[in-house]
């Protein structure tokens, strides 16, 4: 039954960061075409190419900074609704 289960979740996973993946594809399409203007020896292509390689690397950094902010704040919410851990009782600095 596990070896049944481990291919669903992988595609779930899969399924749910979809947009990071799509970001990936696109950096990894944007760094081959900077490495096939390097080949021609065309540095206006490479330049062009290499600042979209960039633009979606930080498109990557901000999901993955969405995808840690809420995590975070689903942690907090689990954490302050939990009665063994009462919130007025916290150290403050």
């Amino acid at each position: 039954m596990k070896n049944r289960l481990q291919p669903l979740v992988f595609l779930l996973v899969g399924a749910i960061l979809v947009p990071l993946q799509f970001a990936v594809t696109l950096f990894h399409f944007r760094m081959g075409r900077a490495k096939a203007a390097r080949a021609r020896g065309d540095k206006g292509a490479i330049s062009i190419e290499l600042a979209l390689a960039v633009i979606a690397l930080v498109f990557i950094a901000g999901l993955v900074t969405v995808a840690l902010v809420k995590l975070k704040d689903n942690v907090v919410k689990k954490v302050e609704q939990d009665p063994a851990y009462p919130v007025d009782t916290a150290p403050k600095p």
